[in-house]
């Protein structure tokens, strides 16, 4: 097979040493999170401590200034491992980034350090019960009264929420305004008029502690404003520049989902026997793993070629939707083709691939639908919808 030429020798030593942190910090606890529903808060602080949160922050901020390769491997290592209850990815590379990029000085001070260590677990609020992948569709309002926002409106399957201490929520400032009313608030724990919800019980990802937030006149302080003044009106912006790389974290997760999910059924049907011989030993078992490789390698391809656009700058959207979707899809069609050759045990939950066959499934769905996807890349090629 084609040799991978992303990652050098610091990006693998960097691999090694969070395999390393994975098996002490993560793997022995990951049953019992799935159980209760959520992990351990021990494991943020940990993993900040360790120098595993933010990796790619500027140095003034707490980060060690890598480049985002690095985040690549942590990613490709928990989808890879299966710990999908750990949302680093999210806090790391989409909240942080997003008070980096937009943030006022004063804010990138105050928030990026703690979030860098763990002592703050970053979420973002988008979804609501009524709008999910149609961002253009929020109806939390924050109203400007004098110094403060008056924040108003509930949020649904927001990762982190149930740790979070920093959420950034998306609101409508100029209601009449529509998409162009929108702006980004940066809300802490604690703030009164703020609860956290319920957590919420899904499918898969039983460990990850995604719940419901609730805003009822929550006073903001205007100076939480993410951007502060100038960005009033300019969330809808925000989001759309930010949600390509968003994306293709999730095409990241899908191919190192899916490959793991062909490895461990790989050494299952070696060992496996039916009728007398290993499961491996027929045709259509060696022909169902040829395909699927085949198709994994193929997406692990362009999510590398995807992966330097974004290094370069020259990632666009509907690449980027390209590659949430197809992946997604793929590994969905990969992890249900290994289920089958596990037979009976494959629906098991104490075998990774009923757990890989259950986490997959959303992958389809959060991040933007890939409906919705195939509505981006057709419009970038002149296919105008109403």
């Amino acid at each position: 097979m084609l040799e991978r030429n992303l990652f050098n020798a610091d990006h693998e030593a960097f691999r090694d040493s969070f395999r390393r942190f994975m098996d002490k910090e993560i793997a022995p606890f990951h049953a019992a999170w799935e159980e209760q529903g959520y992990v351990d808060r021990e494991v943020w602080r940990k993993a900040g401590a360790n120098g595993f949160l933010c990796m790619t922050m500027p140095e003034p901020y707490g980060g060690a200034g890598v480049d985002k390769l690095y985040s690549v491997v942590q990613m490709e290592e928990l989808s890879g491992a299966g710990f999908s209850g750990i949302g680093y990815g999210l806090h790391t590379e989409i909240v942080a980034p997003y008070v980096l990029h937009y943030g006022t000085e004063a804010q990138k001070q105050k928030y990026l350090p703690k979030l860098a260590t763990g002592e703050l677990v970053g979420a973002i609020a988008m979804s609501e019960p009524a709008a999910g992948s149609d961002l253009q569709g929020v109806k939390s309002t924050a109203l400007r009264q004098g110094d403060h926002y008056l924040l108003n409106g509930s949020k649904t399957f927001i990762t982190n929420g149930w740790h979070a201490d920093l959420v950034i929520v998306v609101a409508k400032t100029t209601p009449a305004a529509g998409a162009k009313g929108t702006s980004l608030l940066l809300v802490e724990r604690g703030m009164p008029g703020f609860e956290t919800g319920k957590r919420l019980k899904k499918v898969g990802l039983k460990a990850q502690d995604t719940a419901e937030l609730f805003f009822s006149d929550v006073k903001v302080p205007a100076e939480n404003l993410l951007g502060g003044a100038a960005q009033e009106n300019r969330g809808f912006i925000c989001l759309m520049e930010q949600l390509p790389w968003e994306r293709l974290q999730i095409a990241i997760g899908a191919v190192a989902s899916a490959q793991a999910s062909i490895d461990g059924t790989l050494a299952y049907v070696k060992d496996r026997k039916v009728f007398g011989q290993a499961v491996a030993a027929y045709q259509n078992t060696r022909y169902k793993l040829a395909e699927m490789q085949t198709e994994v390698h193929i997406a692990r391809v362009f999510v590398d070629q995807c992966t330097k656009a974004l290094l370069d700058g020259k990632l666009d959207t509907a690449t980027a939707s390209m590659a949430k979707y197809w992946c997604s899809d793929l590994q969905c069609k990969v992890i249900d083709e290994c289920v089958q050759l596990h037979g009976g045990y494959g629906y098991m939950w104490e075998y990774p691939i009923a757990r890989a066959y259950a986490d997959a499934r959303v992958q389809r769905i959060y991040g933007g639908t890939n409906e919705i996807m195939k509505e981006v890349i057709s419009r970038s090629m002149g296919l105008g919808g109403r």
